[in-house]
This record gives C-alpha cells, sequence and structure tokens, in this order.
C-alpha cells in the first residue's frame, strides 16, 4: 500500500515511459474539470494511448498542451484568477505526458505534483477539497493502475 510521496515515486520510477504516461493520464483526468479547455482533454486521451501513438501524434500534442498552459497563464493576470491558474496547472501536467522522450524525466510525478497544484488553485476558489485529498487520490489511482498491469 503506498502511504506515502517517498512511496509513490519509486513505485512511478519503476515504470516504463509508456506506463508513466498512461498512470500519469489518470491523474490529470482527476483534476480535468478545473479547465475549460478541451485541447487538454484531447491531450491526456494520446497520452493514456501512448503506445499507439506515432512520434508525431505525441509532438502535436506535447505542443498543443504548451499552448493551453500558456493561454491559461495569460488569463491568470494580476488578478489571480485561481480557476485560470488551475487550468494552467491542468496544462501543465498535460504536457509532461507527453513531452518527447529525451525531456520526460518523470512524467507521472510531473503530472501528479502538477495535478495536486491545480487541485490547491482550485481549493482557494471552491474550499472543497485538499491537496492531502489529491495525493490520497493518487496514491489509489496507481495502485490500481498497478494491480492491472
Amino acid at each position: 500500500m503506498i502511504m506515502s510521496d517517498a512511496d509513490f515515486r519509486k513505485e512511478l520510477e519503476q515504470l516504463s515511459l509508456v506506463q508513466q504516461r498512461r498512470v500519469g493520464a489518470a491523474f490529470v483526468r482527476n483534476v480535468l474539470a478545473l479547465t475549460a479547455d478541451p485541447v487538454v482533454a484531447k491531450v491526456v486521451d494520446v497520452a493514456a494511448n501512448a503506445e499507439e501513438a506515432g512520434e508525431d501524434e505525441l509532438a502535436l500534442a506535447f505542443r498543443n498542451a504548451k499552448a493551453a498552459a500558456l493561454e491559461s497563464h495569460t488569463r491568470c493576470g494580476a488578478d489571480s484568477d485561481w480557476q485560470a491558474q488551475a487550468g494552467y496547472f491542468v496544462a501543465r501536467a498535460a504536457s509532461a505526458l507527453v513531452a518527447p522522450a529525451r525531456q520526460a524525466k518523470a512524467p507521472a510525478w510531473e503530472a501528479a505534483a502538477n495535478a495536486r497544484m491545480a487541485r490547491t488553485c482550485g481549493m482557494i476558489e471552491s474550499a472543497d477539497a485538499t491537496m492531502h485529498e489529491e495525493s490520497e487520490a493518487q496514491y489509489r489511482l496507481l495502485e490500481q493502475f498497478l494491480d492491472d498491469i
């Protein structure tokens, strides 16, 4: 059973790049409601099916995710738009999953960390969840993934 971030990271490090992309997609789907950008959902679909995606499809998904992150970031502005900030972190999480292999050092961990930041921003707006709850949800998602492989 995964009880800490140390255990979580250790399990993630043992996964192949394709497996990290697949489980990372589950982490991002868990916070997908925090973004209004439909492009991000498509990027997550590519990551979830990375073993079937070609390099061109991954590269396009990466560019789209980076553009979505930039778009969300520019909407944040000086007014501290927490919903836009949450969308930014969701897009960053998605982009980590489809980053080129040479850049993808720990895509599932990067997705998880950005998903937690997205949840924190969403929490500021609605106060309905905590980062601890998001961590626990990610632990359960990884356990389910490991049980299925």
